[in-house]
């Protein structure tokens, strides 16, 4: 038996002996559900050409400052995004990770990074999953004017998939008309409302496995 061999058979029996589980995960399940890879101006760009033109990387549209500067250009691609994540539905990994899950006494707890919502749309309780980066599948005030956090689920998307631009009236906060943003952490980002993410983690430690 090779150690690789040897070290899965390991893990297996741990998994298998637990009473619960903590599932971590990051950017390379959504790439295992068809989502794009942002790893490098290369891989970013050949997502999303438009900004490669004009040389914008990640970090220059992921952050609060391009809702100021360049707003349409920024929820081009934030709400391409959302529309892309809604489109996409979750690969099989999902579906065992939850298999395993349903068996333990005490079922999973999930702590990811990505803002794809996707553990949610694989049926993993909204109650049992913390998004350290936030959600955007949920919006808030650009100022903020106040500490509303609200769900994105009538947000209809208008986007020019190749220039990467919003068409129509950009979203809008309810309570004082300025501009909303997706509830993501993103970069120099001062103005994020963490108390969704806070109430997770809240929930985690109360969690009976602990």
């Amino acid at each position: 038996m090779s150690d690789h061999h040897a070290s899965l058979t390991t893990v297996a029996a741990w998994i298998a002996a637990a009473d619960s589980l903590i599932i971590t995960a990051g950017a390379g399940m959504g790439v295992d559900s068809g989502l794009p890879d942002f790893r490098g101006p290369g891989g970013f760009w050949a997502s999303y050409p438009a900004l490669g033109k004009r040389k914008l990387r990640f970090n220059d549209i992921a952050n609060p400052e391009s809702f100021k500067i360049r707003p349409r250009l920024a929820w081009g691609f934030y709400g391409h995004r959302l529309q892309l994540y809604r489109d996409t539905s979750p690969y099989a990994g999902f579906g065992l990770l939850k298999k395993w899950a349903y068996k333990k006494l005490h079922g999973a707890f999930v702590y990811t990074s990505n803002v794809d919502g996707h553990f949610q749309k694989a049926g993993f309780s909204e109650s049992r999953v913390i998004e350290c980066h936030g959600s955007i599948h949920h919006l808030q005030c650009l100022a903020p004017c106040n500490d509303h956090i609200r769900p994105a689920t009538g947000l209809r998307t208008y986007i020019d998939a190749e220039a990467c631009e919003w068409l129509t009236s950009l979203p809008a906060c309810p309570d004082c008309d300025g501009m909303a943003r997706p509830n993501i952490l993103m970069f120099d980002d001062w103005e994020w409302l963490p108390h969704r993410r806070d109430l997770q983690l809240a929930r985690y430690r109360q969690w009976p496995a602990l």
